[in-house]
C-alpha cells in the first residue's frame, strides 16, 4: 500500500510529506524540509533535506507523541542514509521503542545532491568550494536542530551516529546538547584537536596491520596482488566506466579491509583478476566490473571532496594530507615494492589528488577540490569545555584497531566527554552496528541508561 498524500505540514511552510508506504513490519513516510544553506544567514539561500520516517507497523496508528524519536546520522561523509528493507540490521532493535528518522545529510541522497552534474549550477570552482564549505558536521547538526521541532514538536531526541555520524554527534554535544535525550556513537569518536596530518600518521600503520592480517589469512593473495600491480605499472587500463585504473588506484581497494567481510571480499576479487585472450593475458571483464563499482565515487562524490575538510579547524590547510603523509611511509610505494620481493600494501580510507584524474565522476571537480584543500578559514568543530560539562547520557562503541578511526584518538576524546561510557571491543570491525544486528545498539542503549 502506497499513500500518495503530498501533504504539507500545515505548521511549517516548505515541509512536505510525499508518500507513506509499507514494507514488511514497518511503515515508511518520505519527509522533505527546507533549511538555510548557511544557518548564520537564515534569510539567504535554502536547500532541501530529505529524511525517511520509519515506525513499526503495529505502532503506526498511534499518536506520534507516544513514541520517542531516534535520528540516525550516517557515516561518510557523503553517503545518504541506509536504504533498509523492513527491519534489517540495528533498525529492528530501534523500532521496539522509537520512531526512527533516517536523514540524508545535506548534499547526499535526495537532499539537494552535490556532484559533478549539479555543482556547476553554483558557478566556477571558487563558488563551488565556498558552497561545499557548508557541508561539514557543524552544518549537519544545525540542520538537525532546524527540523527537530518540526518532527518532534520540540521534544529532544536520541541520536545514533555511525563513523562520521559520530563526529557529528560530538559536534551536537558541543553545540546543541539541549536537543538530545541520549547519544549513541559507533566507531565515530573524533580527535578534538588533531590536524589531518595527525590522523593519517596514525592511520597508515593501522592499514598496514590490516593488510598483513589479510595476507596471513589468504597467503595466495600476496602473489596475486603483486601480479595485478605489476600489470598496471606496465599497461594502461581504462575501466568500462572511464576510470583509469593505476597501481595506486588498485591499492586503494584496501578500503574494504576495515569492514567485517572486507578481507573475504578482497580475496574473492583478486582470485579472478586475469583471463587469457587471443592477444595474451588481460584483466578480466568480471574483475574490471567489480573494481569500478568499488572505486567509483559517482554515487558519493562528497566523500572525496570534503573528506579531509572534516578534520579542518583553524587556519592550517589540510593540503592533501593523506597524499603528503603517505610519502613518510615508503613501504606503500608500489613501484619500490615490486622492485623487491615484499608484499604489496593496500591503502585504506584516504583521498588523493590522482583520484580526481582517474575517476570520471571527479575529474570536473579537481580545481574545486584543490581550493578546499587550500582553505584556511575552517571554524572549530568541538567545544572541550562544554563537553567536559556534558549532562547528556552518551555511550560509544570503540572498535579495537578500527582501520578508519584511531582507537587512541577515540579514547582520548572519550575521557574528555563527561559521563561518556565506552564499550571497547575487538568482536567487530568498523561496521559493527550493521554486522552485529541488534546487539550493538542494544548494548549501547543499556549503557546510556546505566543498565550495564
Amino acid at each position: 500500500m502506497v499513500k500518495w498524500d503530498a501533504a504539507r505540514n500545515p505548521s511549517v511552510p516548505g515541509d512536505l510529506l510525499t508518500a507513506t508506504y509499507r514494507q514488511p513490519g514497518v511503515v515508511l513516510t518520505d519527509r522533505h524540509f527546507t533549511v538555510p544553506l548557511d544557518h548564520d544567514d537564515p534569510a539567504g539561500e535554502t536547500i532541501e533535506l530529505y529524511a525517511r520516517e520509519v515506525v513499526a507497523s503495529d505502532r503506526a496508528d498511534k499518536p506520534q507523541q507516544s513514541l520517542p524519536w531516534l535520528v540516525y546520522l550516517q557515516g561518510g561523509p557523503g553517503f545518504g542514509a541506509n536504504r533498509f528493507v523492513g527491519r534489517q540490521s540495528w533498525l529492528g532493535r530501534a523500532l521496539k521503542e522509537y520512531r526512527v528518522l533516517l536523514l540524508d545529510q545535506r548534499g547526499t541522497g535526495h537532499s539537494t545532491p552535490a556532484n559533478r552534474q549539479t555543482l556547476p549550477l553554483r558557478g566556477g570552482p571558487a563558488q563551488q568550494a565556498d558552497y561545499l564549505a557548508h557541508f561539514r558536521a557543524d552544518a549537519i547538526v544545525r540542520d538537525c536542530e532546524a527540523i527537530r521541532a518540526r518532527v518532534t514538536g520540540g521534544a529532544p531526541w536520541t541520536v545514533l551516529g555511525q563513523s562520521f555520524g559520530g563526529f557529528c554527534t560530538v559536534n551536537y554535544l558541543s553545540n546543541a546538547p539541549e536537543g538530545l535525550t541520549a547519544a549513541v556513537i559507533t566507531g565515530g569518536l573524533p580527535s578534538l584537536d588533531a590536524h589531518a596530518d595527525d590522523v593519517y600518521r596514525a592511520a597508515y600503520p593501522r592499514i598496514e596491520r590490516k593488510v598483513t592480517a589479510h595476507y596471513a589469512r589468504y597467503p595466495q593473495d600476496v602473489e596475486r596482488a603483486r601480479r595485478i600491480a605489476d600489470h598496471l605499472l606496465t599497461h594502461q587500463v581504462t575501466l568500462p566506466n572511464g576510470y583509469r585504473l593505476t597501481a595506486e588506484a588498485f591499492q586503494s581497494l584496501g578500503i574494504v579491509l576495515g569492514g567485517s567481510e572486507g578481507s573475504h571480499r578482497l580475496h574473492y576479487l583478486l582470485e579472478h583478476a586475469f583471463v587469457r585472450t587471443p592477444q595474451g593475458t588481460a584483466l578480466s571483464d568480471a574483475f574490471q566490473e567489480d573494481v569500478q563499482g568499488l572505486l567509483s565515487y559517482a554515487s558519493h562524490p562528497l566523500y572525496a571532496l570534503v573528506h579531509e575538510a572534516i578534520y579542518g579547524q583553524g587556519r592550517r590547510p589540510t593540503a592533501w594530507s593523506a597524499e603528503r603523509v603517505r610519502a613518510e611511509f615508503p613501504q606503500f610505494d608500489a613501484a619500490k615494492t615490486l622492485a623487491g620481493d615484499g608484499p604489496l600494501l593496500f591503502t585504506g580510507e584516504s583521498i588523493h589528488p590522482w583520484m580526481f584524474d582517474c575517476d570520471p565522476a571527479l575529474r570536473p571537480l579537481r580545481e574545486t577540490a584543490e581550493l578546499l584543500a587550500a582553505r584556511t578559514d575552517w571554524p572549530s568543530l568541538y567545544d572541550p569545555v562544554r563537553l567536559a560539562a556534558n549532562e547528556v547520557p552518551v555511550a560509544a562503541a570503540v572498535y579495537h584497531d578500527d582501520m578508519y578511526v584511531d582507537t587512541a584518538h577515540a579514547l582520548d576524546t572519550a575521557r574528555t566527554i563527561r559521563g561518556l561510557r565506552t564499550w571497547v571491543t575487538d568482536e567487530f570491525e568498523h561496521d559493527g552496528v550493521r554486522a552485529g544486528g541488534p546487539r550493538v545498539l542494544d548494548r549501547l542503549l543499556a549503557l546510556t541508561r546505566d543498565e550495564e
